[in-house]
């Protein structure tokens, strides 16, 4: 078991058969909270966003807070300095609940109502990024001020489909020729157009897509000064580093990532003797993916034809649909079992009513009985936010843990909570 805890938070480890995190036992947090419960480990995300800011010293730092939204969690980032891409009008409201000020906000969005950019103005965001071409009047009429274009650069990267976001025939940012009217249209309109944005996936593992990417608006760069007689001076190049979920499938580190993108801008910019513009990060993954771990309590143990046995846990796709929605793989131990030798493989599946309910195919265990607590790790992000309430289950609980004190972050919804806009 001891590769597979370097897929935990940076404070696990495995004392007397026990999986802490934090100083804790989840078995301990599991009695105190409930389960399923996300416990989510404060040195983790501190480390990472440290990681960024060793990498990066002068790079403005954002937060994507689809990974997981919620205030504490922005609260604590905030304190590291990092700010906050958000992308929906309640995104925008819970970073401001959190305290964030608008010089921290970057705003996105690919269908943004008049609502959200007058939102936007009203909080004075640093920039928000404009993704169509008629958004360009349409934020200058909400009294937004400073903008970047995000443009497609047709980049095919390295992931999932669903999670690619610069190919051509994207929804998202504009392609070429459009995003240059867009720069035309909204200097004319009297925005102040900073520079451009770009974002090639998410889960990216190298940064193989990112180097032709910087490459590309490098080339961008130049064709905007010999169109428009001006340059970016603020590129964003997003985010999309993952993160390990099971083993022998680790990702570039923070620090290699990219300190590669920083260098590769450096020299592209270089080369075309062009001044080097001033740099936006979005990481959201990378800084709370591995974070998180996720306690679920064993229900029933089935051995069915074919000799498959069925793990049961008191969750599934209502909590973490990445499964369904992208092939996702996880791993997991047995929480309060973690030193005892595997008994055979076993397939984990959800309580829901739907044969693909199943969480992880083939995990080696030792042989797991009613009330055990299975402890999935890198549950962090895009799991708690991607949540939804199918077949009436309430949403789990989530606690952020440091030397030994846990605090509720967010609370485990009721069935009344659940039922409370139904109207009879």
């Amino acid at each position: 078991m001891g590769s597979m805890i370097e897929l935990f938070p940076d404070t696990a480890a495995i004392e007397g058969g026990e999986v802490q995190v934090g100083g804790l036992a989840l078995s301990t947090l599991a009695t105190e909270y409930g389960t399923p419960l996300v416990v989510y480990d404060r040195a983790t995300i501190v480390g990472a966003v440290r990681a960024y800011r060793a990498a990066a010293p002068d790079a403005f730092l954002v937060y994507g807070v689809k990974a997981f939204p919620n205030t504490a969690v922005l609260q604590l980032l905030e304190s590291e300095g990092v700010g906050a891409d958000v992308s929906t009008l309640g995104e925008l409201e819970l970073a401001l609940r959190a305290g964030l000020s608008g010089d921290m906000l970057v705003v996105h969005g690919n269908n943004k109502s008049d609502e959200e950019l007058a939102a936007a103005a009203g909080a004075d965001a640093a920039f928000v990024v404009v993704d169509a071409l008629d958004e360009v009047e349409r934020a200058a009429a909400a009294g937004v001020r400073r903008v970047l274009v995000r443009v497609t650069p047709g980049v095919e990267a390295d992931t999932h489909p669903s999670i690619r976001t610069a190919h051509e025939g994207s929804k998202f940012g504009l392609p070429p020729d459009d995003a240059l009217e867009a720069l035309r249209t909204a200097r004319e309109a009297g925005l102040d157009v900073a520079g451009v944005h770009v974002h090639v996936g998410s889960q990216l593992m190298d940064a193989r897509a990112g180097l032709a990417t910087v490459d590309w608006i490098a080339d961008f760069s130049l064709r905007c000064r010999d169109d428009l007689g001006w340059t970016p001076e603020v590129v964003d190049l997003g985010g999309g580093l993952g993160i390990q979920y099971v083993e022998g499938k680790a990702p570039q580190s923070i620090g290699d990532f990219v300190g590669k993108l920083l260098g590769r801008v450096d020299a592209a910019w270089v080369e075309r003797e062009l001044h080097p513009p001033r740099l936006v990060l979005e990481p959201g993954r990378s800084l709370v993916g591995r974070a998180g771990v996720t306690v679920y309590e064993v229900g029933v143990v089935k051995r069915v034809a074919g000799g498959t046995t069925y793990v049961a846990v008191d969750g599934g796709m209502s909590d973490n649909p990445r499964p369904q929605l992208y092939d996702a793989e996880y791993s997991g131990l047995l929480a309060s079992r973690a030193d005892e030798e595997p008994s055979g493989t076993y397939v984990v599946a959800g309580k829901h009513c739907e044969s693909g309910d199943v969480m992880i195919h083939d995990l080696l265990l030792p042989t797991p009985r009613r009330g055990d607590l299975l402890a999935v790790p890198a549950t962090g992000a895009y799991a708690l936010s991607m949540a939804s309430n199918y077949n009436v289950i309430p949403k789990p609980a989530a606690v952020l843990v440091s030397d030994g004190e846990a605090e509720l972050i967010r609370r485990r919804e009721t069935i009344d909570d659940v039922l409370r806009f139904d109207v009879p």
